[in-house]
């Protein structure tokens, strides 16, 4: 029995084509800032948000902390929704490390709104932790943010003297989806991280961009968390070809993960909100089941999943083609669900 993997889209591995250029790479130590390839990765991720300068890090967790630990601040706070990657997935570093205090908000989708912060804003008392920083992570839970939202958080923002860091792991999804540009995106952001190991499949890396002041001090920041790396050109390679190659394909990773969507609603056996399937994340749950239980069951019918809570999660990616997503289909709406009585 073939086994497919959609646990996530970090799973994916270099194409051969991502390979030869990375292969062929030319480096140099970036930590010297002497990495041309690495230089114009950072070049291309400026451009592509609207921001002054970009800079490599190694993850999307990594870059999310920087922003934290740099607009955050100490004994600082920052909103953000509760199901945001900062806080379930991030190992408590946003307090551990920058030592902000997380505010969130519990908010359909994980959509924020201004409105919800209006009377919430902590500034000017000695014995309190100051706001300083707001949160969004586009897409979240595969939802792409409505450019009202950050219109309206940015303004508030401003207005409140804060500033607002993107969680933008998958916003080329989200671009793909809607038909709206990063930069437009990102034009409501201060800072912005985009990650190149999960859609764009590259094996690693992320790019934090935000303005020349902010770059200098993150790149300090970098360092001392202890991701100042070398000939980082053969990674950043990967990253290059991938905006080159790979970003108009994520649409094929919509079509699948709708695809499957339209199995599960199918089969009957599994409660999925088919219209809520925007990018290439899909969540349902079974009311009979634990999560954990229907995991186990999807693996043993060579369907690899992860759950959240009391949701499944399945995650489409480029490893996968069209013929493994009519398989799929016809597994996921012919399951053979048990059930103890």
């Amino acid at each position: 029995m073939k086994y497919y993997d959609l646990r996530s889209d970090t799973i994916t591995k270099p194409t051969e084509a991502m390979r030869k250029a990375m292969a062929s790479a030319e480096v140099g130590d970036d930590v010297y800032r002497e990495d041309p390839t690495t230089t114009r990765l950072e070049a291309m991720a400026a451009e592509l948000t609207g921001k002054e300068r970009g800079l490599f890090v190694s993850s999307g967790s990594m870059g999310n902390l920087i922003s934290l630990y740099i607009n955050g601040g100490r004994s600082n706070e920052v909103f953000t929704a509760a199901n945001s990657h900062i806080i379930q997935h991030e190992i408590g570093s946003l307090s551990a490390i920058a030592g902000v205090l997380p505010i969130s908000f519990d908010v359909p989708r994980g959509i924020l709104n201004a409105d919800i912060f209006i009377g919430k804003v902590k500034q000017g008392d000695y014995d309190m932790a100051t706001t300083t920083l707001i949160e969004v992570e586009n897409t979240i839970g595969g939802y792409c943010y409505p450019l009202e939202n950050l219109e309206g958080i940015k303004d508030f923002a401003s207005t409140h003297d804060l500033k607002v860091h993107m969680d933008g792991a998958r916003i080329f999804n989200a671009q793909v989806a809607t038909g709206i540009p990063v930069k437009t995106y990102a034009n409501y952001a201060d800072t912005i991280t985009f990650c190149l190991s999960k859609g764009l499949g590259c094996p690693v890396g992320s790019v934090l961009c935000g303005d020349e002041a902010f770059i200098n001090k993150a790149l300090t920041i970098r360092k001392m968390l202890g991701g100042g790396m070398r000939q980082t050109g053969v990674l950043a390679a990967a990253g290059i070809y991938a905006l080159e190659n790979h970003v108009d394909r994520l649409a094929d990773d919509h079509a699948h993960a709708k695809a499957l969507a339209d199995a599960l609603a199918k089969g009957g056996w599994a409660e999925v909100d088919v219209e809520g399937v925007q990018t290439n994340i899909i969540f349902f749950r079974v009311p009979s089941l634990s999560s954990s239980e229907v995991v186990s069951q999807l693996a043993k019918q060579g369907i690899l999943a992860n759950s959240e809570g009391e949701m499944i999660r399945l995650v489409t990616n480029l490893d996968l083609h069209d013929e493994d997503i009519t398989e799929l289909c016809t597994r996921l709406e012919h399951f053979p669900l048990e059930v103890d009585a």
